[in-house]
Parts: C-alpha cells; structure tokens; sequence
C-alpha cells in the first residue's frame, strides 16, 4: 500500500497488548497503519460518521455500522467472567436486594437515582437496561453520561448515586471505597449461559475483500505474537493505560484477551446474535465475517 490505514483502539491493557505488534512493526507484510487511541465512547460515534479504516467499537454500536464496516473476527474483547459492574457507595445497596435473584422488587436501590455511564452506545448500556428492564421496572432518575476513568470518583466523591464500569475498573474499584451493587456479566451469563460481546473490530467495507482478508490475518499474527512474547508489549501498554498498576494490567490483559480474540467463531457469533437480536444481522453477513 502507498499510504497508512487509519485505525483507532483504545488506550486500555488489553487493546494495546493486542495491537502491540502490528503497531510496532513486527508483523512481516502487515500495512502500515498510523494509530489512533480512542476512548470506545468516542469510536462508537467515530463510526456512525464514516470514521476510520479500522477501529475497535462496542458490538452494542454494531447494527448502526454494518452499511460502512464489516465486523471482523478476531482482535476483539468477549468472554466469561468480564462483564460491566454496577458501583455505589457503601449503603447504596446490597447485591442481594434483587439485584441478581431474578425477581423485581418494589423498591430497589436504584430507583430514582443518578447513574453515571461510560457511553450510550455501548454494550455495558445495553446490557444495564436489559438488566433494568427485570431489576428495577420503576426505572432510574438519571442517566448522566461520563468518560469510564471519572465515574468512580464521581460515585465516590457522591456526584452521581451509582456507576456503570468496564475495563480495569473491575479491579480497582475497592480503592475507592466502593461496593459492587451487580456484575452485570454475572448476570447476562446466568440468564443465557453465553460469553459477553463487548468490543468488535470492524474495517470499512470499500477497502475490498482482499483487503480485509488480510487485516484478519494480520490481527490474529498480532494476537498471536501477543500470545507468544507477553512481555514484549509491557512499556507500550503501561505507557497508555488509565490504571498504571502493572498487576491490575495484567490482570486486564488475562481476563480480556482470550480465544475468542483469535477467533469470534460460531459460538461468539452466536452470542453476538443473542445480544443485539435475532434480527440485527441477516445469515449471510455472520457466514462472511467467519473467516480463515
């Protein structure tokens, strides 16, 4: 190629442990790309506007790209275990007030309150209404969207009531002095028994199908060095991450990065579809996104 392909990831552990080696260089053949870090909030709009070659959006943000982008399998962020959290201050609620029994209640924690959120476009969103819907069927007061590095001091320091989190803040919220209300992740999992979708790659869809076939398999390359030398991204990730605990980053990196980051395969696919709806894709646009 003549010129760079533009592609924006977030500055978080796992991203930049991802795309560490294509970034750098050290996938033979890879295009070259010029970097942009970008909070999702930020991509998710970036991609209803036409945006770049390459970015990393939430799947919840998906449906609305899909005439531009092509979603790719593989680099992105879906799995067990990793799910967004509902935060509150010590007393703002017990996860054991209907937060995860199944069963609304008459009046939950949370009714009436300001709830701070990173994004509503996100999957982390989508997931806390679908939750919302069930938990608490006399809704919230507010929703005050927030960058995903202010809410925990925001719930904190008492500016808003409660805190939808994502990323490192799993680990880090008992710094602040913070309760875990509801892991929402806990709760998706046990209503459908399928991993989260949380963050898709997508490509622009006029770079070509060549093109793209060998974005996949420059992604997975980039993976797959990730995998093999995990320390070798250990100064680039630390460079850009909001929590500089090296622990909590490799803490972040573990949880995020797993096998469907190689490969969404069909039961990511399948999950994906379970999330945004039977009708958000046709057949043929999962059967194109499964590639070698």
């Amino acid at each position: 190629m003549s010129s760079a392909l533009s592609i924006a990831y977030s500055p978080c552990p796992n991203d930049t442990f991802v795309f560490h080696a294509w970034s750098h260089g050290l996938i033979e053949g890879a295009p070259p790309i010029e970097v942009t870090h970008a909070d999702i909030d930020v991509t998710n709009n970036l991609v209803r506007e036409g945006g770049l070659d390459v970015m990393k959006i939430s799947y919840a943000a998906l449906p609305e790209a899909l005439d531009s982008y092509e979603l790719l399998p593989c680099g992105g962020a879906l799995g067990r275990g990793c799910g967004p959290l509902v935060l509150v201050r010590p007393g703002g609620g017990a996860a054991g007030d209907g937060a995860g029994s199944g069963h609304a209640v008459s009046r939950h924690p949370l009714s009436g309150r300001t709830v701070a959120v990173p994004s509503l476009k996100s999957t982390a969103y989508l997931l806390f209404r679908r939750w919302l819907e069930e938990q608490v069927p006399d809704g919230v007061g507010e929703i005050r969207v927030l960058p995903f590095h202010e809410i925990m001091p925001a719930v904190r320091d008492g500016l808003v009531d409660a805190g939808l989190v994502i990323h490192e803040a799993r680990f880090a919220y008992p710094g602040f002095g913070l309760d875990c209300l509801v892991d929402l992740g806990d709760w998706w999992e046990g209503v459908t028994g399928a991993p989260i979708p949380l963050g898709a790659i997508v490509a622009r869809r006029s770079l070509g199908p060549e093109l793209i076939a060998e974005l996949t398999r420059t992604i997975r390359a980039s993976v797959d060095y990730a995998f093999a030398h995990p320390e070798a991204s250990r100064d680039y990730v630390m460079a850009n991450a909001q929590e500089l605990d090296p622990e909590v980053a490799k803490a972040h990196i573990a949880l995020y990065v797993n096998e469907f980051t190689r490969d969404l395969g069909p039961e990511g696919l399948a999950a994906v579809r379970r999330l945004l709806g039977p009708g958000a894709f046709g057949a043929s646009e999962f059967e194109s996104s499964v590639r070698n």
